[in-house]
């Protein structure tokens, strides 16, 4: 709370007093509050009777009866009802009781709990001498934490010898960094004043420690405690479970408990149930669900969730759902829960939800949204977003995000971008979830310009690099100075130790064919993960640097990084294209029997391949009918290419009529066999092949090559050309240029050939 606030508020006390009409008789103000049926006196101990008992006594005269003691009751029986205390209020003003500071702090707390925590700011500043448990009982109050500080340094400011409660509630609010230097300081202060003997003292820096992830200062403040209650192993507890690296802590924790036999709750059981999630540890996870369900905790709302959830990050979905079964009463995270860990009727869930009654939030969209996603249905998609519409959920970010993802998923970028214009504001997620939508529907050039707006409207993150940069590497024709550019800006961020933006861009320079720059980027990852291996070796082999790719596969093994089905392809190409078919065959095998990965349709293909350009084709074709799912597009041009090269005119016409069945406009199995024919002399079956392809209209593919022109400003693409082409502005130049070098090749060699000639004639003198 700001001074000018605090100002503020206080000119409002005249206005307050003057609603309070102190003229009434005392009688008369309290019969204003509701009638209820004539009771007997109440003990005085009994504060929701209190007020009962002070109505009485004022009924019957008894006005030396009633003390600070008394009003101070009736007004803590009133906290929640603010007209029940309005009326003591009067009651206080016009009795001269509001002398006494503790009828005004309980005033104060009854407002500030009936949710009028100006009129409790107003009567503070009202006192004279406010006590500690005045200063203590407004602090209390604040709802803001930055506005509850500020009071805390008001307090500092005025001399305020703090207590335990003060540093209690004062560590409560410390939520932000500034808040927590002050945690720090208020942590001192309880050191120097001797307070860390308060048991709720020592909980309330528990959670301030653990909720900024300083769990090793909250374990030893926990150790340091003489005296632990409950809430002391909750707070150690909870901090264990929420960080991942600390779940054994935490399972070590509630077992303690257990054997002190500490009268568990909800939160011990949460906490504990939270930690076996983290850490998959099923057999604890079911031990503990035991005991929730033996101390009466088996049907509770928030342990159920928590249990589903374990299960769920433990495979084990069947159970997740026994769970949510179970549940008297379930709500919208339970609902939300089964929506997300059981997709196939995450729309039935959905539908029953809104049938109970419960209404989904933001989350729910979230999980329904992927949900379909994932089973792409476009039709159903398009009913949640409606829904989404019609409950106002579209002002949700993580929403809308989830929206743009789908509709790139489903192929409809254009409904993505449409989502994406209607947002309010755009943060970083939604930029980065069109760049990847564009990326995944081979619009790089999209991709890239929306990276580069993006730039200039937030602050990119690692995601929006991987992003991009995934998309200047699958796109052939994108100027590789752009991925050049996203590195160097990148750099300047800090975001080139990302594990991330590290692996993205070793992908990107090994996909655009830059060795040497994906050699340097990997040698720079300080923790080198089974996708940087893969990439790296990958990069290896499109460059057919066979040694290079076993020498790299070799040392990732050595380094106990696991490799997956996408190594093995790249080892099995480098292979294949050096003829090491014998090591191919061991690695093929391997893939079993050493690291459990089932070879699926493309490292068959791989193995056709390579048996094929060695010419072992009857072996070729004897893999191809193994194939898991029958031989693919890839697999039958691989072998016909084969046939080409190695003259098998007969296995060829098999595989070049089986194409032809299935894609039979592609142009690959026509000129190669077409080639096979011309090569034996079989002019006639050339002649007729080329009739076939004419009454199809099957038109063979022109060769594309790029060129990178231009500076990263000029242009985003490469310029494409094709044999004869004439299209660029400058073709005139460039044949004459491309003249020239040829005349000058020409002239390097026939010098280089009268070079070796006159020293072969000097030899021979």
């Amino acid at each position: 709370m700001t001074a000018r606030q605090l100002r503020y508020i206080t000119n409002q006390w005249s206005t307050l007093s003057g609603h309070l009409h102190p003229s009434k008789h005392v009688h008369q103000l309290l019969d204003e509050s509701p009638r209820s049926n004539p009771t007997a006196f109440y003990p005085v101990n009994l504060p929701f009777d209190a007020f009962k008992r002070l109505k009485l006594l004022l009924k019957s005269g008894q006005l030396n009866a009633i003390d600070e003691v008394t009003l101070a009751l009736a007004l803590k029986g009133s906290c929640g009802d603010s007209k029940q205390g309005t009326q003591v209020h009067k009651f206080a003003i016009t009795s001269g009781l509001m002398s006494f500071v503790t009828v005004p702090n309980s005033l104060m707390n009854m407002y500030a709990k009936s949710g009028q925590f100006e009129k409790a700011l107003c009567i503070f500043e009202g006192l004279n001498g406010p006590d500690i448990v005045s200063w203590n009982t407004l602090l209390s109050g604040f709802q803001k934490s930055e506005e509850a500080l500020g009071f805390v340094s008001k307090m500092n400011l005025n001399g305020v010898a703090f207590d335990a409660v003060t540093c209690t509630t004062a560590l409560s609010f410390c939520l932000d960094l500034e808040g927590f230097l002050l945690g720090l300081e208020l942590h001192a202060l309880v050191v120097k004043s001797g307070l860390d003997g308060e048991v709720f003292v020592g909980n309330a820096l528990i959670t301030m420690y653990a909720r900024w992830k300083r769990l090793e200062q909250a374990g030893m403040i926990f150790d340091a405690m003489r005296n632990k209650d409950l809430v002391s192993w909750n707070a150690i507890l909870s901090g264990y479970s929420q960080e991942d690296g600390y779940g054994l802590e935490a399972i070590w924790t509630f077992i303690e408990m257990v054997k002190q036999r500490m009268k568990l709750d909800n939160v011990s059981f949460t906490g504990a149930v939270s930690a076996c999630g983290h850490q998959r540890n099923l057999e604890v996870g079911r031990q503990v669900h035991g005991l929730c369900i033996k101390r009466g905790y088996g049907t509770h709302v928030s342990v159920c969730n928590v249990l589903m959830s374990m299960y769920a990050k433990c495979e084990v979905v069947e159970d997740a759902k026994w769970v949510f079964r179970r549940m008297n009463e379930p709500n919208v995270i339970s609902w939300t829960t089964m929506i997300s860990i059981d997709e196939k009727d995450a729309l039935r869930h959905f539908n029953k939800m809104r049938s109970d009654y419960v209404h989904p939030n933001d989350v729910t969209f979230v999980g329904l949204i992927h949900a379909i996603t994932s089973g792409k249905l476009v039709e159903e998609g398009r009913m949640v977003h409606a829904c989404c519409v019609k409950g106002s959920f579209l002002s949700e970010s993580n929403v809308c995000n989830s929206l743009i993802t789908m509709y790139a998923r489903f192929e409809l970028i254009q409904d993505s971008v449409k989502v994406f214009e209607e947002l309010e504001s755009r943060e970083t997620v939604s930029w980065n979830a069109l760049i990847s939508g564009y990326a995944q529907n081979g619009m790089f050039l999209e991709a890239m310009r929306t990276f580069f707006s993006a730039a200039g409207e937030c602050k990119p993150n690692q995601y929006t690099f991987g992003s991009v940069l995934n998309a200047i590497g699958s796109c052939e024709h994108l100027s590789l100075k752009h991925g050049q550019w996203c590195h160097l800006h990148l750099i300047k961020v800090g975001f080139n130790t990302d594990p991330i933006v590290s692996n993205a861009l070793l992908d990107m320079y090994a996909k655009r064919g830059s060795i040497s720059e994906a050699q340097k980027v990997f040698n720079e990852i300080p923790q080198k993960s089974q996708f940087a291996w893969t990439s790296l070796i990958s990069a290896h082999a499109r460059h057919g640097n066979y040694d290079s790719v076993m020498a790299s596969f070799k040392e990732m093994i050595t380094e106990g990084v696991k490799p997956d089905s996408i190594t093995f392809l790249s080892i099995l190409t480098a292979c294949g294209r050096n003829g090491m078919v014998d090591i191919g065959k061991q690695i093929f095998d391997s893939m079993l029997t050493e690291y459990q990965i089932e070879p699926s349709s493309e490292h068959y293909s791989c193995m056709v391949d390579m048996l094929g350009r060695a010419g072992r084709l009857e072996e070729a074709e004897k893999l191809m009918g193994c194939t898991p799912g029958g031989p693919g597009l890839s697999m039958l041009q691989s072998l016909l290419g084969a046939c080409t090269i190695h003259g098998n005119v007969e296995m060829g016409e098999r595989v070049a009529d089986t194409l032809m069945e299935i894609e039979p406009n592609e142009s690959g199995p026509y000129v190669l066999m077409s080639n096979l024919y011309a090569e034996k002399g079989k002019w006639e079956k050339v002649a007729k092949l080329r009739k076939m392809m004419r009454q199809r209209g099957v038109r063979k593919e022109v060769g594309f090559s790029w060129v990178d022109v231009g500076d990263i400003n000029s242009s985003m693409s490469l310029h494409g050309f094709s044999s004869g082409d004439r299209s660029h502005p400058q073709s005139d130049e460039i044949c004459k240029m491309a003249e020239y070098l040829g005349l000058h090749m020409e002239l390097l060699i026939e010098k280089n050939r009268l070079r070796i000639h006159g020293n072969d004639n000097d030899n021979m003198t």
